[in-house]
């Protein structure tokens, strides 16, 4: 079976970079995996990328050796097996308030007796190759994203969860709950020490902690502190912020 590379850069005690990506193009997915992520995150939660733009997607991502995550919508088992199916290599679930629902995500994501997965690898057979079953358990990663006050008052029975493989802090929806409204590359202390109790719970547990960042400055620094997980913006983002760099560059002139 193909190796999951993340599971090796961790290991090694290094920091995976990741890519977001939120643009439905198997296209743009192709032009951010030769750009060399580590991974590449496809993001059904917030955006308009569905399962229809999901499968070639992935399908351009293989076209490298960057490890192919998704971010599924919701907590529903449903489609994390669909996304599994599909030949991805890490979910991301959002919003994990409580151990039942890490106990419920896990299992969705992992075959019997280890959890309730389904049985249809249509895709992931060919990605992984033909024995993807016998090591899809061990292979794939499973991430709680902790992003509320409730997730933190339920921070050491979540990550207890066996079969747990990392958390991923979502700093906007958690600076949110605790009052200090939305953004990524958090300065308030309320939120740093959030931030910081989750990586140093997640370091007791034997987990890796990863975080969603705005730039290449910060995610530098969380990787420092021992985040080995990084995310550095999007893929809307980054093009964006070069359209608007190449006019203000071109109006300069």
């Amino acid at each position: 079976m193909r190796e999951n590379r993340l599971r090796e850069v961790w290991r090694e005690g290094r920091t995976a970079v990741n890519g977001w990506l939120q643009v439905p193009s198997s296209f743009s997915a192709e032009v951010m995996a030769h750009a060399g992520w580590d991974s590449l995150t496809i993001d059904m939660q917030h955006g308009p990328v569905d399962y229809g733009s999901l499968v070639p997607m992935l399908q351009a991502i293989s076209t490298t050796d960057t490890v192919p995550v998704v971010r599924v919508l919701w907590n529903d088992p449903g489609l994390i097996m669909r996304v599994l199916d599909a030949g991805c290599y890490a979910v991301i679930c959002p919003m994990i308030n409580t151990r039942e629902e890490a106990e419920a995500f896990v299992g969705a994501c992992r075959y019997p007796p280890e959890g309730y997965r389904s049985f249809g690898p249509y895709r992931a057979t060919l990605y992984g190759g033909q024995d993807y079953t016998d090591h899809a358990n061990e292979a794939v990663v499973t991430m709680a994203m902790i992003e509320t006050q409730q997730a933190l008052d339920n921070l050491d029975q979540i990550l207890a969860v066996e079969g747990l493989d990392a958390v991923f802090v979502g700093p906007s929806d958690l600076g949110q709950s605790l009052g200090h409204g939305p953004g990524t590359d958090r300065g308030e202390p309320e939120v740093v020490e959030a931030i910081e109790r989750v990586l140093t719970a997640a370091r007791e547990h034997g987990l890796v902690a990863g975080i969603f960042t705005g730039s290449p400055e910060y995610a530098s620094r969380m990787a420092g502190k021992g985040f080995q997980f990084v995310t550095i913006s999007s893929d809307v983002r980054l093009m964006a912020s070069a359209a608007a760099g190449a006019m203000t560059a071109f109006e300069s002139e």
